[in-house]
């Protein structure tokens, strides 16, 4: 009989998408490279054509989640539109979105223990995904002088952090309750850091 991977063509994909639902399933970490290629309808031996072992497969499905995770920040931030708080406010809701509709993605990229820069595509899709943060959070700063500009990296890095602990908190079910939903937290916790920065005015 022959094998779906390979009548389909595309047994790296159909691999990805496999490790997709152990990942939701089990963890990064708690499935093997044989349990990926029985659920891809493989061979164990065909894998290794692809990938050199289940952290290069990780690497892939990581990579995969950051272009896409660059594409709904990309579209998010619109240019700085209408406003360049409102693009980027809503930057930190697509890491929400994110989150919540692709969940194997998610742990792939920041749950397998993966260095990123040990895969030269990963560190590039990474980086990718934080410059449009970065981008966001640099035209959010324009309007003060140069000399008491916070840096650009910094407080985007903070924000992702920000956005990364409401996700981990209080929409992942890791036992935190709030009676507010994560994007009313979200926000309120960027305006109160941007107003502590000196990039909003109180009335903003």
């Amino acid at each position: 009989m022959t094998k779906r991977g390979y009548h389909h063509g595309n047994l790296r994909q159909a691999l990805v998408e496999a490790s997709l639902a152990l990942i939701a399933e089990k963890s990064p970490q708690g499935f093997t490279l044989s349990e990926a290629a029985k659920a891809a309808d493989v061979t164990p031996a065909a894998v290794y054509r692809h990938f050199a072992g289940r952290d290069d497969l990780l690497a892939e499905v990581a990579r995969q989640g950051y272009e896409i995770f660059a594409a709904l920040m990309e579209y998010a931030y619109d240019d700085g539109k209408p406003t360049a708080l409102a693009a980027f406010e809503a930057t930190g809701r697509a890491y929400l979105a994110f989150a919540r509709k692709y969940p194997g993605h998610y742990m792939a990229m920041f749950e397998s223990g993966l260095s990123p820069q040990a895969y030269p595509d990963l560190a590039l899709a990474s980086a990718k995904a934080r410059a449009v943060l970065e981008r966001a959070a640099a035209h959010l700063s324009e309007h003060m002088p140069p000399d008491r500009r916070p840096p650009a990296s910094m407080f985007s890095a903070h924000i992702w952090a920000m956005s990364h602990g409401v996700v981990e908190l209080f929409m992942r079910g890791n036992g935190a309750k709030s009676p507010f939903p994560p994007e009313d937290l979200l926000e309120a916790g960027i305006g109160i850091y941007l107003r502590g920065l000196g990039l909003l005015r109180p009335d903003q």
